[in-house]
């Protein structure tokens, strides 16, 4: 589903970085808890036909969301999301990586700092994400790996979920 929506999507290798910014047509408080409860989360997180499972999560400083993409045919893969800050309602911050299915860190694959920004102006709402990465390389896997087509497809699943969550 395509929309009017802002929709950016930047890499920046001279710093090892990606910058998303995604306009929702939501209240900030919902788009705020779409990013931050398992519930509403495994609704759209993953690009369709995978989805995502949660097994834990912990919203707070110091916690984490120990989550697998699943695959039609049920494999799965495991990511780790740990919460470094909090601003409710504003901005979180949060190291990413893949991992198995206890929460341990896979170091051979790339790591990023999520870093989150909640803005709200009318009635819609912005996110603005940044990614960075430690080096190029793991900014260039990550792409490769399809990371902006599954998140683009991800934030257009969220539009979906935020349109019949309004209703």
């Amino acid at each position: 589903m395509k929309s009017n929506l802002l929709f950016d999507f930047k890499v920046n290798k001279e710093n090892n970085s990606i910058h998303i910014q995604k306009e929702f047509d939501a209240e900030l408080k919902l788009v705020w808890d779409a990013w931050t409860k398992a519930e509403l989360l495994d609704q759209w997180w993953g690009p369709e036909p995978w989805r995502a499972e949660t097994k834990k999560m912990d919203f707070r400083e110091g916690g984490s969301w120990l989550y697998a993409m699943v695959s039609p045919e049920g494999e799965k893969h495991w990511s780790k999301s740990s919460y470094i800050a909090i601003n409710e309602g504003k901005s979180f911050k949060s190291k990413d990586g893949f991992c198995d299915e206890n929460g341990t860190v896979n170091q051979d694959m790339p790591e990023n700092l999520w870093e989150n920004t909640f803005s709200a102006s009318d009635d819609k709402s912005k996110v603005d994400i940044v990614l960075t990465f430690e080096k190029l390389a793991d900014l260039e896997s990550t792409i490769s790996m399809g990371f902006k087509e599954g998140m683009t497809q991800d934030l257009y699943q969220l539009d979906e979920l935020l349109a019949k969550l309004k209703k």
